[in-house]
């Protein structure tokens, strides 16, 4: 069994949260209301920008990649559903799986970041230093997604052989299936996640595929990726080999020789 031939990843458009959150990072935090703090972060709606960025990234699926495919995924947030609806691919039958859904952010979800930091001091310095495996207060760390993840991979090798796949899932998840599709070292991971040219934006399709764009030969594996972010035109990688690195013992060893010990070992 071998994963799909394409596999198209699309973040959900600018949502509720997405709002208050880049609100609260200016220093306004007027939009958690008493009504926001208390409805679960899966049920915020997208913007109108959201609306709007889910059409543009639809068409561009369609003008770009194809008008059928075998397949239909989406996370069961309502933002998400929301963004799958509104690409208007021709002939969907959406699948809501749970195992997409967003990285579970526990305490800290519908709170203004001022308040996180008051809260919850030591986690925050936690996050800054170790941002791959923190978790937030009562959630899910990065690491823990990226397995949850492999569990969807499963399914993918068992049904969607061959197949094109469309999912509709959320940014740190888009992280997670990189990491995990490419074989991203913590090191990669951490470097791509701090690069602030290479954040995953509102409707950012990641299109992964089996077939080599330059011949159109089939591989075994998904060996090329593109990413694109239809509402910005100067956001396009065009299509990347993925190299997935092995290491001998000398190199493990050069690795961690990168790291000094923090105490003195006789």
């Amino acid at each position: 069994m071998t994963m799909p031939i394409d596999l198209i990843l699309v973040r959900h458009g600018h949502s509720e949260g997405n709002l208050a959150v880049s609100r609260s990072k200016k220093g306004d935090d007027s939009l958690y209301t008493p009504d926001f703090r208390e409805r679960p972060g899966h049920r915020w709606r997208l913007t109108a920008e959201g609306q709007e960025q889910a059409a543009t990234a639809g068409k561009w699926i369609l003008d770009n990649i194809g008008v059928q495919f075998d397949r239909y995924y989406a996370s069961p947030y309502v933002r998400t559903q929301e963004t799958a609806a509104l690409l208007d691919l021709p002939g969907a039958e959406w699948r809501l799986d749970q195992r997409l859904r967003e990285r579970d952010w526990g305490e800290i979800g519908s709170v203004p970041i001022p308040e996180q930091a008051s809260l919850y001091p030591r986690n925050i310095v936690l996050q800054k230093t170790d941002a791959l495996y923190w978790r937030p207060p009562g959630g899910e760390s990065i690491a823990d997604a990226r397995m949850r993840v492999r569990t969807f991979f499963d399914t993918l090798h068992r049904e969607c052989e061959g197949q094109s796949v469309v999912v509709v899932t959320h940014g740190d998840i888009i992280s997670a299936v990189r990491g995990a599709i490419e074989y991203l070292s913590d090191e990669e991971w951490l470097a791509f996640d701090r690069d602030e040219s290479k954040r995953i934006l509102n409707c950012h399709i990641y299109h992964y595929s089996r077939r080599d764009p330059s011949t159109g030969e089939v591989g075994k594996y998904l060996s090329w990726r593109r990413a694109v972010c239809p509402t910005d035109t100067g956001i396009d990688t065009g299509w990347e080999t993925i190299t997935r690195k092995r290491f001998s013992n000398a190199e493990l060893l050069e690795r961690v020789s990168r790291v000094e010990p923090t105490v003195e070992v006789r």
